[in-house]
C-alpha cells in the first residue's frame, strides 16, 4: 500500500503562484508515473499533469500548459506541480495519484490505484 500527501494549497490572488508538493510514503514509487488531478464542485475529477518514473515524459491538459510544471525527487519519494499565473478556474482540489504500473503516464482517472486525500487550492480575483 502506499500513502500520499499532499500539501502547498491554499488562498492566492490571480496571477499569482503556488507550488504543490506530494510525498509518498514508500521509495516504489520512484518507479511509478504520478499524476496531479483536480476537482472542482459539481464537477468530475479531471487531469491536470503527469510524470513517468524517470521524469522523462510529461503531460499536461491543455489549460495549464505554459503555467504549471510537473517535477519529481525520487530521492525525496516527492512530486512537485508548480502552478504560476494562476486564474479562478484553477479553484479546486488538488489530488496527485500514482499509478504502479509499466509504460506512459495515463491521464484517465480510472488509470491510477493510490491517491492522496487533497490540497485546497483557491484562486481570488
Amino acid at each position: 500500500q502506499v500513502q500520499l500527501v499532499e500539501s502547498g494549497g491554499g488562498l492566492v490572488q490571480a496571477g499569482g503562484s503556488l507550488r504543490l508538493s506530494c510525498a509518498a510514503s514508500r521509495r516504489t514509487i520512484s518507479l511509478y508515473a504520478m499524476g496531479w488531478f483536480r476537482q472542482s464542485p459539481g464537477k468530475e475529477r479531471e487531469f491536470v499533469a503527469a510524470i513517468s518514473w524517470n521524469g522523462d515524459n510529461l503531460y499536461y491538459t491543455d489549460s495549464v500548459k505554459g503555467r504549471f510544471t510537473i517535477s519529481r525527487d525520487n530521492a525525496k519519494n516527492t512530486v512537485y506541480l508548480q502552478m504560476n499565473s494562476l486564474k479562478p478556474d484553477d479553484t479546486a482540489v488538488y489530488y496527485c495519484a500514482a499509478d504502479p504500473r509499466l509504460g506512459a503516464p495515463r491521464t484517465a482517472v480510472h488509470d491510477y490505484a493510490y491517491w492522496g486525500q487533497g490540497t485546497q487550492v483557491t484562486v481570488s480575483t
